[in-house]
């Protein structure tokens, strides 16, 4: 029998990423993907950032500053030249594993209220089963009110290493689809849907079981493949990540009031 690919939304787990930085905190690493290796890896053509760090699976709060700064520097980049963002949290705010995206929404320093042509705004449009309208429906429909220079779209991710849960951060230029990472496709956002460009952020936060018996026993398990696991202190884990990337994005954007703060 032909054994099933490990179900990932991390580039870094298909290629071999460029080592950029590391200063005792932060790994930094970057991909670009073209056409050719899209179609190999199945993944998006794009630029692929990963930032890994043990800081918040290890509880170092004293760090998460550090880390929310290398990951803003590395939004900045992605963002140069925006001034109008509109930052989208995706996910379903009742279910701990996907909250990711609602936390962030809800600890963005907004200001659009105050100045409309440079801006940061935010919207969390929960998830179909729970509004009866997809994402990309709402999402669209305000940047066409809006018009943002960016959308910056937060996500859990999965992946496919245990020890990536809470430990890396992926930013990429290539857009997402939501409910990828558990085999639940909805419509995907990027330049080309929606009419600007489309950056993601997002943290993996889950695991197939069948990864975890792969890592941890040596072999494969196709009949558990459907099967998604977390760790027990999910709850944790969402809050500290929800912290550290809405604090680069209001770093990133200039309202950050307490950066790092806990």
């Amino acid at each position: 029998m032909k054994k099933r690919l490990a179900s990932t939304d991390m580039a870094v787990e298909f290629i071999k990423s460029k080592h950029r930085s590391d200063d005792g905190v932060v790994r930094y690493y970057d991909v670009s993907v073209d056409k050719k290796l899209s179609d190999k890896i199945g993944k998006p053509c794009g630029r692929y950032s990963t930032l890994e760090t043990s800081a918040v699976i290890s509880g170092r709060r004293e760090e998460y500053g550090r880390v929310s700064k290398a990951l803003s520097d590395c939004i900045s980049e992605y963002c140069n030249g925006c001034n109008k963002v509109l930052c989208v949290g995706l996910g379903n705010p009742d279910l701990t594993a996907d909250a990711l995206g609602d936390r962030v929404f809800k600890r963005l320093n907004v200001t659009r209220q105050y100045d409309e042509d440079r801006f940061l705004c935010a919207l969390a449009p929960n998830v179909l089963g729970v509004t009866g309208i997809e994402s990309f429906d709402i999402i669209a429909a305000v940047a066409d009110r809006v018009r943002p220079d960016v959308i910056i779209v937060v996500d859990a991710l999965t992946a496919a290493a245990t020890g990536r849960i809470a430990s890396a951060f992926q930013v990429t230029d290539s857009g997402i689809t939501p409910g990828s990472g558990v085999e639940n496709h909805r419509r995907r956002l990027d330049r080309q849907s929606l009419g600007c460009r489309v950056v993601s952020v997002g943290v993996p936060l889950v695991v197939y079981s069948s990864t975890i018996a792969r890592d941890f026993c040596g072999g494969d398990c196709d009949d558990c493949h459907d099967m998604i696991v977390t760790p027990k202190d999910v709850d944790i884990l969402v809050e500290d990540c929800a912290k550290i990337i809405a604090d680069a994005v209001n770093i990133a954007f200039g309202t950050n009031v307490r950066a790092g703060a806990v």
